[in-house]
């Protein structure tokens, strides 16, 4: 009697330890899913707290940064802090493919990246920002609107890789060195610096030049020792990271590149998001891409006029001569072709022919 009395005791003890554990717990320590009848996240009262960690290469004053922000901010205080996302520019933390696999991996953690990361999973997204496709941001904004490119987007979901924007876009990217350039032999012999995305390596190759693949961080210290001649990027980038001050003063008009960047989550996550909060996200990421697209439309002009007053020279250049230099790449780059590209182009002579 006297031991089933001493283990009724322990019991009862131990009981009362876990209570007051739990008790003693905050919101934030206990996340409480609960999954409805669709197999979908939903929350179980008001203690849902998920923080997620966005990461880019953007320095803090580029336009891209101030929209990840104002997307964290507004984000945060829409769902009343349940979502907080936690914004790291300038490469801080994982980025290019690092971050893609981050994602791949089921991390709590965006990506934002030029959608060619995601062609390492899904090819057709390297065809979709492949080179010489685009005469303007819209042409671009409607193409990932269509059937085929919704399509591709649920491929990538397969790989576990949810897309949640794709146009957040700063601007047509170029040659940016001291020397005139205006055919691809031009580019003959000059160091160029790219980011690692091997798209943006064999399109620079084929353009004539020599690719050089180095992190942000690294790009001026390179211009300013000679380890590259030059790089390629936007009038935005220049401006508001003052390229210009390297004495890289010449930007050759290739517009070999729109830059853009999509929005990336892994569908692990995703699907562990409460219906409402994915609503708020999907909202909030729509409507600050369109605001800086609509932004950097009003702005190019007085961009180009300050590159100008701070000595920049713009010059054409054959483009013929480079569309026809990096059409081949449709076909040597991996998983791409050229059925891809012939894709691309009849979707484009639909939207132009409007």
């Amino acid at each position: 009697m006297k031991n089933i009395l001493k283990k009724f005791g322990i019991l009862c003890l131990a009981l009362l330890l876990v209570v007051s554990i739990f008790s003693g717990c905050t919101k934030k320590e206990i996340e409480v899913v609960g999954t409805n009848v669709n197999g979908e996240s939903e929350e179980a009262g008001d203690d849902y707290k998920l923080i997620l960690r966005l990461s880019h290469v953007f320095d803090p004053e580029e336009q891209l940064t101030i929209s990840m922000n104002t997307i964290a901010k507004n984000i945060l205080e829409k769902t009343n802090g349940a979502i907080e996302i936690q914004t790291f520019p300038s490469g801080q933390i994982a980025t290019y493919k690092d971050g893609v696999e981050q994602v791949v991996r089921g991390a709590n953690f965006i990506s934002v990246e030029d959608p060619s990361y995601i062609g390492d999973y899904v090819p057709e997204f390297t065809a979709l920002v492949g080179p010489m496709l685009y005469n303007n941001y819209d042409e671009y904004v409607e193409l990932i609107r269509t059937e085929m490119v919704e399509g591709w987007k649920k491929k990538a979901e397969e790989k576990g890789i949810k897309i949640l924007a794709l146009d957040f876009i700063f601007g047509f990217r170029s040659v940016i060195t001291d020397k005139v350039v205006t055919k691809p032999e031009d580019l003959k012999g000059l160091k160029i610096r790219t980011p690692g995305s091997q798209l943006f390596i064999e399109t620079l190759n084929a353009m004539g030049a020599n690719a050089v693949p180095l992190p942000w961080g690294e790009t001026f210290s390179a211009l300013e020792q000679g380890v590259v001649d030059g790089l390629e990027g936007s009038e935005f980038t220049n401006i508001q990271t003052k390229v210009y001050e390297t004495g890289k003063k010449n930007v050759a008009l290739t517009n070999h590149f729109l830059g853009t960047c999509g929005f990336y989550i892994s569908t692990e996550v995703w699907d562990s998001i409460p219906e409402k909060y994915r609503v708020i996200m999907e909202e909030e990421i729509a409507r600050e891409a369109e605001s800086s697209i609509a932004l950097l439309k009003s702005q190019h002009a007085d961009i180009v006029k300050e590159l100008e007053s701070y000595g920049v020279e713009f010059n054409e250049v054959d483009m013929e001569a480079f569309t026809e230099a990096t059409k081949g790449l449709y076909e040597t780059l991996p998983g791409v072709n050229m059925e891809m590209y012939n894709q691309l182009q009849a979707e484009l002579a639909k939207i132009r022919n409007k």
